[in-house]
């Protein structure tokens, strides 16, 4: 039977126990950042104290307002739990919005290695599932918005390296470009934060 893991924002304790001992991981990874205030520093430590005797807890820093670094690194930490063979659900109740926007986001550039995500609410502790959506980008579609990040912006030679025509390229952009995950910049076209977190 595969092992459950919980990658959970936090702040107060509440959320983060309701979805232990409902769930009842065996693994769970709390999202941090360096400098976290005491009251999220100790309900870190209270989770650690509490849990280390019945599951493993991780933490993992990572940015408090960078909902694009943040959506990254929670989908690496989907990527290797998943790759462990365990099944992953993410909490998005605690912590920043951008923080937990950001998890959420992550949740979704790896849908297909999530089981749920969860939030739990403040004033009755219901734990509400997210659905779990997807960018919906195919390979050419992240394959291009690789390389306007990277700078390029010359159809000729986003066409080439996609392997694909012209005219399909265009046709992408344009499709990019209606989901918000391109824009027009001073120089061609640019990578919006929108597309920056599709392309993980």
């Amino acid at each position: 039977m595969p092992k459950l893991t919980l990658i959970s924002t936090i702040y107060a304790l509440e959320p983060v126990i309701i979805c232990v001992t409902r769930l009842s991981p065996s693994k769970i990874i709390l999202l941090s950042e360096e400098g976290a205030g005491d009251k999220k520093l100790q309900s870190e430590e209270m989770i650690e104290k509490t849990f280390k005797n019945a599951l493993e807890v991780e933490k993992k820093y990572t940015s408090l307002y960078d909902t694009v670094r943040v959506a990254k690194d929670v989908a690496e930490l989907i990527e290797k739990e998943h790759d462990r063979g365990n099944q992953v659900i993410v909490n998005v109740s605690g912590g920043r919005k951008p923080q937990a926007f950001g998890a959420l986001f992550g949740a979704y550039a790896r849908n297909d290695m999530v089981q749920r995500i969860v939030y739990v609410t403040e004033e009755d502790s219901m734990m509400i599932d997210f659905p779990v959506l997807s960018f919906n980008l195919s390979e050419t579609k992240k394959l291009i918005l690789e390389e306007i990040q990277k700078g390029v912006s010359a159809v000729t030679q986003i066409a080439a390296t996609a392997g694909i025509s012209k005219g399909m390229t265009y046709n992408h952009l344009r499709e990019l470009k209606s989901m918000g995950y391109i824009a027009d910049g001073d120089n061609g076209y640019i990578i919006t934060d929108a597309g920056k977190i599709a392309s993980i």
